[in-house]
């Protein structure tokens, strides 16, 4: 291992080249040789080898073939695009679908001009932009809720 040594701040020769804003250059162990060569390679070669060590010890597992043919039921994207994915699910005309995906970003992007004319930043004292934010969150946290659901009980969430 490398000693470092530690500046002694209150040396008046040190402070005074601190003042004039000379850094670390002026003392300490210097980063060539010492670090660049013998420390980085050390760390280097040890994050190759806990990589390999762990894809050794623990390698992930194949699952079974693919087959295009046979797309499961319950088949879910990641927990963030559920509510897209509601949307797609329940509209009738996928055309409709698409649209209603196409207006979610359309619409958080009309956030910031709703109400921007009002001088305050507290979100109570907007009640136009407050409004729309929290209905726009229930639906959001209602449609995804509802694509974990059968598309039956998926706009009751099962409670009707």
């Amino acid at each position: 291992m490398s000693t470092l040594k530690k500046p002694d701040l209150s040396d008046p020769v040190l402070r005074a080249k601190l003042a004039k804003g000379m850094g670390h250059n002026y003392y300490g162990e210097p980063a060539w040789p010492n670090d660049l060569l013998y420390v980085f390679p050390i760390v280097i070669m040890g994050t190759i080898g806990l990589v390999v060590g762990l894809s050794v010890i623990d390698p992930a597992m194949i699952g079974e073939p693919s087959d295009p043919f046979a797309t499961p039921l319950e088949i879910l994207p990641e927990w963030y695009l559920y509510p897209t994915f509601q949307l797609l699910r329940i509209l009738p005309n996928k055309l409709l679908g698409i649209a209603g995906m196409a207006a979610v970003p359309l619409g958080l992007m009309l956030i910031p001009f709703i109400e921007s004319v009002n001088k305050f930043q507290n979100p109570f004292r907007r009640p136009v932009a407050m409004f729309a934010f929290l209905f726009g969150t229930v639906v959001t946290l209602w449609l995804g809720a509802g694509a974990t659901f059968p598309l039956d009980k998926s706009l009751t969430l099962g409670l009707f």
